[in-house]
């Protein structure tokens, strides 16, 4: 996450036209106190029931008390445009392709600059 938030203006558009989301298992009041500990400019949603993590297969099957660091970048269409599953968090290059799946779906900005 202080990955995300270090490189959010590259990765995530400053937000324009992007709203990225985390999602844990952490209870909301350990998220929202995380949030501004760590001056997070995004979202973080708490799946404290794990069914999120359980439908985009977080889980590892032979460990499931761990999960995997996926990531899903969705579409303005709703369809998932770009999956890293498990996400490479350690790996720099896991940020460049991250970035630049998600500028694949930023809408051009007009001839004004806009």
């Amino acid at each position: 996450m202080h990955a995300y938030r270090d490189q959010y203006a590259q990765i995530f558009n400053s937000g324009q036209d992007v709203v990225l989301i985390g999602i844990s298992s952490d209870p909301v009041d350990a998220q929202a106190s995380w949030m501004k500990d760590d001056q997070f400019q995004f979202l973080l949603a708490s799946d404290a029931a794990a069914k999120v993590g359980h439908m985009y297969g977080a889980f590892v099957p032979q460990r499931p008390d761990i999960t995997n660091r996926n990531l899903f970048v969705v579409g303005p269409d709703g369809r998932i445009a770009y999956r890293a599953t498990p996400f490479r968090e350690i790996d720099p290059t896991a940020y460049e392709e991250l970035g630049a799946a998600i500028r694949k779906l930023i809408p051009p900005a007009d001839s004004t600059g806009n």
